[in-house]
């Protein structure tokens, strides 16, 4: 029997920082222009924020996961986007603060450990169909690691979940390339520390992931109502796409 997870920890446990970017076309999802316009990758990545607001939610709820969850902004949390967040998600909004993905990263960590959380963890919004339980099994691995790491496809990490403050794991990154996993579990190691790994996972960066992600969904579709993976907003959004990208 598992034990329940809201009786072993304080309310202000864990803190889940989901890392977004505001849908302004031309500024989100670049690597998928061509074939999709600005306007329909900023779409899609707005469906991919709010399915990433959704399933947390609902992973919190159903295994009661002590976690408070923050959305870090960008370009700015005074963004309306993020404001009707915060109203209709029942989120906080913090801003990403940094030159690049490690220092805003570290930012992120070092305010929340701030505010007295016990564990902080980040989450991209570029997993649309990761599975519920990884969130679970997070807070599982934390327990028994000094850093929980899920690892993406492209040799990236789509999460990561400290205990403490480790500032060493943002410095000497190679940002946007194949080896940040690599790099990071490296680095951890020379610290001593423990690393959990989640399920690996793929995220959605190219064109070769957007069409992975076009043929899931055309799979989900086939499947009961009850075990649909993908919201019906983003199966929709790439429904469409699937469509116009076959005409183009």
């Amino acid at each position: 029997m598992k034990p329940n997870l809201s009786t072993q920890h304080s309310a202000l446990s864990t803190a889940l920082a989901i890392f977004a970017k505001a849908p302004v076309p031309g500024q989100v999802k670049t690597r998928l222009c061509p074939p999709l316009t600005p306007d329909e990758a900023a779409t899609l990545h707005g469906t991919f924020v709010l399915d990433t607001l959704e399933r947390t939610k609902v992973a919190i709820g159903k295994w009661r996961l002590p976690i408070d969850r923050y959305v870090a902004c960008a370009p700015s949390a005074s963004l309306v986007f993020f404001k009707i967040l915060e109203e209709r998600h029942g989120v906080r909004l913090l801003d990403q603060v940094g030159e690049d993905l490690g220092q805003r990263m570290h930012q992120v960590f070092t305010e929340l450990f701030g505010r007295g959380y016990e564990r902080v963890c980040i989450v991209g919004t570029d997993v649309p169909t990761l599975p519920l339980c990884e969130y679970q099994q997070a807070i599982s691995l934390l327990d028994a690691h000094d850093v929980v790491l899920g690892p993406a496809t492209d040799g990236g990490y789509y999460f990561i979940g400290l205990k403490r403050l480790v500032p060493e794991l943002f410095i000497g990154i190679p940002w946007s390339t194949g080896n940040v996993l690599a790099a990071t579990k490296q680095k951890a190691t020379a610290l001593n520390l423990t690393v959990g790994l989640l399920t690996e996972w793929r995220d959605v960066d190219g064109a070769e992931d957007l069409q992975a992600l076009i043929h899931d969904c055309a799979q989900d579709t086939r499947r009961p109502k009850q075990d649909k993976v993908f919201s019906g907003r983003t199966a929709g959004a790439l429904q469409l796409l699937g469509m116009r990208l076959k005409s183009r």
